[in-house]
């Protein structure tokens, strides 16, 4: 059989389709391709990618080989009492839950889409609604394999390798190709949850919520009108879940008939529109208590294929970030202030607080604090000048901003908000890079 060689294509996209450049691709189907296209003389560089949810040019490598890995996707072995799974890094964990919730088994944490591979999971180093529980999905890797330029191709530990693994994780695909992922899975009594929705007036209210919801359930999350001024302002809908002890191991369907086939017009984010639709949601939202499926509860924009189409021909920007315990009260104020004036903002956004369990990541985005994340329609020089005005509030309270979010940050911003970035060079593979990185490292 011959090798998979890299083939210029011109629509090869990350998930906010801001980012077009032409990619050469790599499409193994076997783990021993691997080696050869890591050291193929067709690329100066090479970056190992999966189903590209990144919304920024983390998952591009335009001046070098992309390697696509969603044909690395079979399980290797599972543990079924004690729930620790190995599989090949292109395993998406739509496919993961599939086999495992059915035994009784769930990732111990979860990003807002299951369409994901294992090895985007580790080198995002992502998260989900139950960080102040759960930590981040690194705290929950036992081991993967790794294949670096240097010849190196073997499991990597925290315990036989505690640097490297700290590299890995979070480290953005940058210390080699993850070939395969261990992960310890969490027990779960059913595949529903008990949902409690709670509208909330303004900030104020919302850090209430937030303190007292932390410590009675596993899963929190709230929707805030980032679009909405004065008596309006900080008004959002907070949810706070935990596992339903009964209902059955009913697993999700990927297949739906609800598609977005076509870019829509860019007057349906207009701000009237937006601010008329968030009225609407949050009046929409009375205090409630429901059962939800996991598919509806965690991943509620799955259900609608090729949603990203609704910003349009000229993609999005996602921008989130993260600020410190201490300045997140006035920082969220600030920032959602400025967004509102600018009118900019979409219906989607995400407001929730991270907990204190350390990632073991040298790069990884959680850390505690809150988290603020929301998209923004591209319109070129404005919106790039409204994130970078966003940026400077981040910044100048020691927050941080997410890599996989991210399209346009400068260097300074990355290496200001990942303070052990020339920590993570000792163990960066020479050969690898992205376009994230050439910018981030400039």
């Amino acid at each position: 059989m011959p090798a998979p060689r890299y083939i210029l294509r011109n629509e090869f996209l990350s998930w906010g389709r801001v980012c077009r450049r032409p990619q050469g691709v790599a499409t193994p189907r076997f783990r021993s391709e691997l080696r050869g296209l890591m050291a193929s003389a067709d690329t100066s560089s090479v970056l190992a990618c999966g189903l590209r949810r990144s919304y920024g040019d983390t998952c591009l490598n335009s001046e070098g080989g992309t390697i696509d890995m969603r044909g690395l996707d079979r399980f290797m072995a599972f543990d079924e009492a004690t729930g620790v799974l190995c599989a090949e890094a292109g395993l998406s964990l739509s496919t993961l839950l599939a086999f495992a919730l059915p035994r009784g088994w769930f990732l111990p944490t979860t990003p807002g889409t299951r369409f994901v591979t294992l090895g985007g999971a580790v080198a995002n180093d992502v998260h989900g609604k139950n960080h102040h529980s759960a930590g981040s999905f690194g705290c929950h890797v036992r081991s993967f394999g790794l294949l670096r330029s240097d010849g190196f191709r073997g499991a990597v530990t925290a315990g036989d390798d505690p640097h490297l693994f700290a590299a890995t994780i979070g480290g953005l695909g940058l210390t080699g190709i993850i070939e395969w992922v261990e992960i310890q899975l969490e027990r779960v009594p059913s595949a529903f949850l008990e949902v409690e929705t709670l509208p909330y007036g303004d900030l104020d209210e919302f850090w209430v919520l937030a303190e007292e919801s932390a410590i009675h359930f596993e899963h929190t999350v709230a929707w805030i009108d980032a679009a909405s001024g004065g008596s309006k302002f900080g008004r959002g809908v907070f949810s706070r879940a935990n596992w339903r002890p009964e209902g059955g191991l009913v697993v999700h369907r990927d297949r739906t008939w609800k598609n977005l086939p076509f870019n829509a017009p860019p007057f349906l984010l207009n701000r009237s529109l937006v601010a008329g639709f968030n009225a609407f949601y949050w009046r929409a939202n009375r205090p409630r208590r429901n059962v939800h499926h996991y598919a509806r509860f965690f991943y509620p924009l799955d259900g609608i294929r090729n949603w990203n189409r609704l910003y349009g021909k000229r993609g999005m920007h996602q921008y989130q970030c993260v600020v410190p315990p201490d300045a997140a009260p006035r920082a969220l104020d600030v920032l959602l202030r400025e967004i509102a004036r600018s009118g900019q903002a979409s219906f989607l956004a995400v407001l929730k607080t991270f907990g204190e369990r350390a990632s073991p990541g040298l790069l990884s985005f959680p850390r505690p604090g809150t988290t603020l994340a929301l998209d923004f329609p591209n319109r070129d020089k404005d919106t790039l000048e409204l994130l970078s005005r966003l940026d400077g509030i981040v910044l100048e309270v020691g927050g941080a901003i997410y890599p996989a979010k991210d399209g346009r940050i400068s260097a300074e911003a990355f290496q200001r908000s990942f303070p052990k970035w020339q920590e993570f060079l000792k163990y960066k593979d020479k050969r690898m890079s992205s376009d994230f990185w050439r910018r981030a490292v400039a």
